[in-house]
């Protein structure tokens, strides 16, 4: 099964971005960016939706598969 935090990780870096760049794209600040990808921290819908937006991937491929 494959975690939200390494499908978030996988896509930023497919798209050369750090985790600054993702956060500021996505108006969210690092440290939170740092913890979706640890798995510290799971985001509510509406982040997914937005960092599928600024990733330009559907939402099911950020969620976890089951």
């Amino acid at each position: 099964m494959t975690s939200f935090a390494q499908n978030l990780k996988f896509h930023r870096e497919q798209h050369n971005l750090t985790q600054e760049e993702l956060a500021l794209k996505a108006r969210l600040g690092t440290k939170t960016i740092e913890k979706y990808e640890s798995g510290e921290q799971v985001p509510n819908t509406q982040t997914i939706l937005k960092l599928s937006t600024v990733l330009d991937v559907p939402a099911s491929e950020l969620t976890p598969s089951k």
